[in-house]
């Protein structure tokens, strides 16, 4: 009985957790235009440091557990246009060569198959 309960439990968090960053990236509109989501980044980038503290501080205060400080997070510097651009384009141009690929693959594959059959 307690195993199943468990796994529900470990679900029910997974599902929540996945359900809720869905909704923060519908919330934050940052599947729309470039600059809306480079601003949310950099706000998240100032907030959730101190969150992260805040809430260790709490945990520590209720359990008594000290937990140690954590490393500053690292700076990242890139423009997101940039990279979402050429992700897309890597994407696309790599679906543009699947069917050709997968074609001449299974054509190899068939000949392969062929010498070891004789």
């Amino acid at each position: 009985m307690v195993p199943r309960v468990w796994s529900l439990m470990r679900f029910l968090i997974k599902g929540s957790v996945a359900g809720g960053a869905v909704y923060l990236v519908y919330d934050q509109e940052l599947l729309g235009p470039s600059d809306k989501s480079q601003e949310v980044l950099q706000k998240a980038e100032e907030v959730v440091p101190t969150a992260v503290y805040q809430f260790s501080q709490y945990v520590c205060e209720q359990t008594g557990l000290k937990i140690p400080q954590l490393p500053a997070p690292p700076k990242f510097n890139f423009n997101i246009r940039e990279s979402w651009n050429s992700g897309i384009i890597t994407v696309m141009s790599a679906l543009s060569v699947a069917p050709s690929k997968a074609w001449e693959y299974s054509k190899e594959g068939w000949e392969y198959l062929k010498e070891r059959t004789k």
